[in-house]
């Protein structure tokens, strides 16, 4: 009975400190919104305002009430018209931002101080004049030209602001001025094209928007984009020249137009130790002012790893039987070398999730064997035989592989 005893004098505090915590656990949750102080006194106002006008934005300095109470300063403003945002900026600054305005003018910005109880000071009243906001910095710079199966969009974007190109297009089913695309980012120089389009004049226009919902107008004109089509593979053939790489493993140049990207078939891989630079050369069958090219890296676990393309050029020959030419591995667009003319310098993308090619993930590996898009300026000359001279790899190896190659354009 004493053992007993004993046993139970000792666990009795642990269960006394557990039913606390239980006991505790039940008290009622008064949520977020309930008071953090019970001083229901109305915090000063904020005095020694100055404004500093930005881009669609402003900086409100000042100085804070005397108030032991405060928690936070308030500021509530109408951005367009219709849309009414509000900005805190903690007791610990003397300044609030206030952005997201549509166009530069005046607007009447409402300041508060809030105190722990949340209770409100009496309203204080400024006016900022922001400058030109972002957006509609952006739209004047819009150039909407035609190009291979659509049109290219450039613009300039000098503040690097997050904004949305939207692209408009006449739909023929509807009859109507359609959203076609939607490009977002927050690069200094925007320039990309838009495909799918027949080669039929069409109604088609941009406006811009930014992350507040502010948009501009529209800029329309009417664009008969470029023919293109994807050429007949089954007319390449190899055309190999003295300075192009020796292959390996039985990985021959006809495997880069076999139609088969998977990791288990063959493609074109050059024998290791082999001379610099890394290169391969193929007759398409037929001249073309070319668009674009889709290249297949070796996919799976070969992602951003091994033999892959990192860097590269494509020079591209119209004449009967180019002679072979030692080619730069880095030379400017329209460079002209011997019978060759370089058509582009290329990097393919790093991985699309940010990490370091080694650590890359499922999705970086379904984007390589997704096969990838480069566009070939615009106005290069006509050519008929391919060729690629590879820079640097992602391994940084002295031998390259690729699985294929789909090359589209106009035949002439």
């Amino acid at each position: 009975m004493k053992k007993i005893e004993k046993y139970i004098v000792r666990i009795s505090p642990l269960i006394l400190v557990i039913l606390m915590g239980l006991l505790s656990s039940c008290k009622k949750n008064d949520g977020y919104t309930a008071p953090v102080s019970a001083d229901k006194s109305k915090p000063g106002v904020i005095t020694d305002i100055k404004v500093k006008n930005l881009n669609g934005a402003a900086y409100i300095t000042y100085t804070l009430p005397n108030s032991p109470n405060l928690l936070y300063v308030e500021a509530e403003y109408n951005i367009n018209g219709k849309t009414v945002r509000q900005t805190k900026s903690s007791y610990y600054t003397d300044t609030v931002l206030v952005d997201g305005f549509a166009k530069s003018q005046d607007y009447k910005v409402t300041l508060r101080s809030v105190s722990r109880a949340n209770v409100q000071s009496d309203p204080v009243t400024v006016t900022v004049h922001p400058d030109t906001p972002y957006y509609l910095l952006v739209k004047p710079t819009i150039k909407l030209t035609a190009d291979f199966g659509g049109v290219n969009i450039k613009a300039v974007n000098r503040g690097k602001s997050p904004v949305g190109l939207i692209l408009i297009a006449m739909d023929v089913s509807t009859n109507a001025l359609e959203v076609s695309d939607q490009h977002y980012t927050n690069q200094d120089s925007i320039n990309y094209t838009i495909r799918g389009f027949s080669p039929t004049p069409r109604q088609i226009g941009a406006y811009v928007t930014d992350k507040y919902g502010n948009v501009s107008d529209t800029t329309l004109m009417t664009i008969t984009p470029i023919f293109e089509t994807l050429l007949d593979k089954s007319k390449f053939s190899t055309y190999r020249l003295p300075s192009d790489s020796p292959t390996a493993y039985g990985w021959e140049v006809p495997y880069l137009w076999d139609n088969k990207t998977d990791g288990y078939s063959n493609g074109w891989h050059t024998a290791p130790g082999g001379p610099q630079p890394i290169q391969v050369t193929f007759s398409m069958g037929v001249s073309a002012q070319l668009s674009r090219f889709v290249m297949w890296e070796r996919p799976d676990q070969y992602a951003y790893a091994h033999g892959n393309p990192k860097d590269f050029s494509i020079w591209g020959s119209d004449k009967p039987a180019p002679q072979d030419a030692s080619l730069p591995t880095l030379a400017p667009v329209g460079a002209v070398v011997g019978d060759w003319v370089n058509l582009g310098n290329y990097h393919f993308p790093d991985p699309p999730s940010g990490l370091t090619p080694g650590f890359t993930n499922t999705a970086d590996a379904a984007f390589v064997a997704a096969g990838v898009n480069f566009d070939i300026p615009p106005g290069a000359p006509i050519v008929r035989y391919f060729r690629m001279v590879v820079r640097d790899t992602w391994s940084g190896g002295d031998f390259a592989h690729v699985m294929e190659f789909s090359i589209y354009g106009n035949p002439q």
